[in-house]
């Protein structure tokens, strides 16, 4: 009777150790998806940052040449200088999240020269980048500007390669090629460009700035994505926006001691009361194209920290074709073949890269249901 008793008594002690560890592997499998449904939610707003704010960013520069606008510094500044909204909104959300240990922010945190010497590099990477791409619009029409634009997809894999030992697959390959195409219809068909306000040779310095600015964004991108694996250990987006703010402002103050040596800030204020759509509208399109590539530029450094560079700029290339479309409606752009088909050639590529992020998404999720890992938010392809 007592050996029956302690089978029982066994048994039950088995049943219940079995109806824990099931409670706890639910609970794991349900914590894993709920973490994984909110990473898609906040890739899926910074995909929408990305898509709406570049082109709009893009035109309303445009739209301050076509009205007068002369300054080549105003519009490098404008994806710059909108920094200090980003300052009250990481300030909000701060107070939002619940305070973390001080010996574990000590810990993870880089020191305090490590900072300053990455804000001041991608600082002044970024303040390169956005004066060669003020020319490039400034000498190209906004069409053209924005399907050579493209090009810097094949930068940032081809930084990536070096610097984040990126993997070239089939579909990757494929989309740089045809990105890479698509660039080259425009430098092919010149002859078609509407260059009637500019000259040849100022043609040709817009087309090398576009191809520079395209080439410093890849390997401003590429650098961010090793510093978040290198550097910035602690992975939150606290983070991100330090590092958007502090190189925002660094890149601001090297355009503006570039705007005061050279004398153009002379000119502004009869450039903005000879402005054909007014003064208001002078200070409305700059202030809205600056709070634009700002939100662009959270989402441009949101998604290289929830998945990679690369696809971070393969949103950035789907983007550029829009402002093509908007530029024909706006400023009466001709939409020759040749950038009908770039344009084609762009989605094309941008598609591939997309069905090669499915393709790596799918294979994690089947190693993690059969191996768990942590997740550290960044991932490479």
């Amino acid at each position: 009777m007592d050996r029956s008793q302690e089978l029982y008594a066994n048994g039950d002690q088995n049943l219940e150790a079995n109806l824990i560890e099931a409670t706890e592997s639910s609970s794991s499998s349900s914590v894993s998806e709920t973490k994984n449904y909110k990473r898609w939610i906040r890739l899926s707003i910074y995909v929408f940052f990305v898509l709406f704010c570049q082109p709009l960013a893009t035109i309303l520069g445009r739209l301050y040449y076509e009205n007068g606008g002369e300054s080549t510094y105003v519009v490098t500044l404008l994806p710059l200088i909108g920094f200090p909204v980003l300052i009250l909104f990481n300030f909000f959300s701060n107070l939002r999240q619940q305070p973390k240990s001080t010996d574990t922010d000590f810990n993870q945190s880089p020191s305090f020269t490590t900072l300053v010497s990455v804000y001041m590099c991608t600082g002044l990477l970024l303040s390169a980048y956005a004066y060669l791409y003020a020319i490039g619009l400034l000498y190209l029409p906004v069409s053209t500007f924005s399907l050579i634009l493209a090009s810097q997809l094949a930068f940032t894999a081809f930084f990536s390669y070096f610097l984040n030992s990126q993997k070239f697959t089939p579909f990757i390959v494929n989309s740089l090629f045809l990105l890479t195409v698509s660039s080259a219809l425009l430098v092919v068909d010149t002859e078609s460009q509407d260059t009637t306000h500019v000259s040849r040779v100022q043609y040709v310095i817009g087309f090398i700035c576009t191809i520079g600015a395209s080439a410093g964004i890849g390997l401003l991108l590429s650098l961010i994505q090793l510093l978040f694996r290198k550097v910035f250990k602690e992975h939150t987006s606290s983070v991100v926006m330090d590092l958007t703010i502090y190189q925002s402002l660094v890149a601001s103050c090297v355009v503006l001691i570039g705007l005061f040596a050279s004398g153009e800030w002379r000119t502004l204020p009869s450039e903005m009361r000879n402005y054909k759509l007014g003064q208001v509208s002078y200070v409305v399109t700059l202030a809205s194209a600056a709070i634009s590539w700002q939100v662009y530029t959270v989402g441009l450094v949101g998604l290289i920290f929830e998945s990679s560079s690369v696809f971070s700029n393969s949103i950035t290339a789907v983007g550029l074709p829009i402002v093509p479309v908007i530029a024909v409606i706006v400023f009466h752009d001709e939409m020759e073949a040749s950038k009908i088909f770039s344009i084609v050639l762009a989605i094309w590529g941008f598609l591939s890269f997309v069905y090669q992020h499915y393709l790596d998404e799918k294979k994690l999720k089947k190693t993690c249901n059969t191996d768990p890992v942590e997740d550290d938010g960044i991932q490479t392809w």
